[in-house]
């Protein structure tokens, strides 16, 4: 019967698994030969075998760990490729982030983009009462967040009898990527006496002073967007007299015919 089955080495060669790899997914349950010799400790593997191997030498060559691989495994061809979709446009993403990194870095060695770099000032912000709204969001969800608060926001002024139209800002307290939830906030100014409503919160925005750069029409999305804090943050670091105080901020609408800033708080 041992004559019907192929040694470890003869079935590894005809599916492009290496005697490591043969081991490991033996030691792992992938994939366990079907004899071992008692005596010599050789492992045959079936022919019937070859086309689980295949189907694991391809995954592990997709960089899945084992444990993903295991779990793909189980599933039926057709809810295997729909998972693959998913994985492949998670992975599509990851590598627009990192091409995006090294395109910034590339930018900062060269010194930044002067036409952004050109329109960079610094001002004064008086201090304000604020309406606010927060929520931990990741990019995909950022515009209808912003767009949702704002909405809530200037209605609720409206039916306090407030003014409506008031600056919106647009904080972001903690890092947001497409593979990273960061708690965001959307801010209006107010004035007069006003209540908090659910999830609206009423709080004081200190006076400040700021560093920002109206945005371009060609920058005002992710991820060109990116480009104009990378300006901001090369601008900061060569002035060693300017210290950053905190997360940055879109303000809008913004100055020059921007229809937003981007800022940053300054000590």
């Amino acid at each position: 019967m041992i004559d019907s089955y192929l040694l470890a080495g003869r079935f590894g060669a005809a599916t492009r698994l290496s005697p490591k790899a043969l081991r490991l997914y033996a030691e792992q349950g992938l994939l366990a030969p079907v004899h071992v010799d008692p005596q010599t400790g050789y492992r045959y593997y079936a022919s019937s075998q070859a086309p689980r191997a295949r189907l694991i030498s391809r995954l592990r060559r997709l960089g899945l760990p084992i444990t993903r691989v295991t779990q793909l495994l189980e599933l039926t061809p057709e809810a295997r490729v729909v998972e693959l979709q998913s994985w492949l446009s998670a992975q599509n993403d990851r590598l627009a982030d990192q091409t995006e990194l090294v395109r910034a870095l590339s930018r900062q060695a060269e010194g930044g983009e002067p036409a952004l770099t050109a329109t960079i000032g610094l001002r004064e912000v008086p201090a304000a009462k604020v309406v606010s709204r927060q929520r931990q969001i990741g990019v995909e969800g950022l515009d209808d967040f912003i767009a949702g608060a704002e909405a809530d926001i200037r209605t609720h002024l409206r039916a306090s009898g407030s003014a409506c139209d008031g600056l919106m800002s647009v904080h972001f307290h903690d890092l947001v990527s497409r593979d990273s939830e960061g708690l965001v906030e959307v801010a209006i100014a107010c004035a007069g006496r006003l209540e908090p409503a659910g999830d609206l919160l009423i709080r004081l925005q200190p006076a400040r002073r700021e560093v920002y750069l109206p945005v371009p029409m060609a920058y005002e999305n992710f991820p060109r967007v990116m480009h104009v804090y990378d300006a901001l943050e090369a601008w900061l670091d060569a002035r060693s007299e300017l210290s950053c105080a905190g997360s940055p901020c879109e303000t809008h609408p913004g100055t020059q015919g921007a229809r937003f800033d981007v800022a940053y708080p300054l000590i």
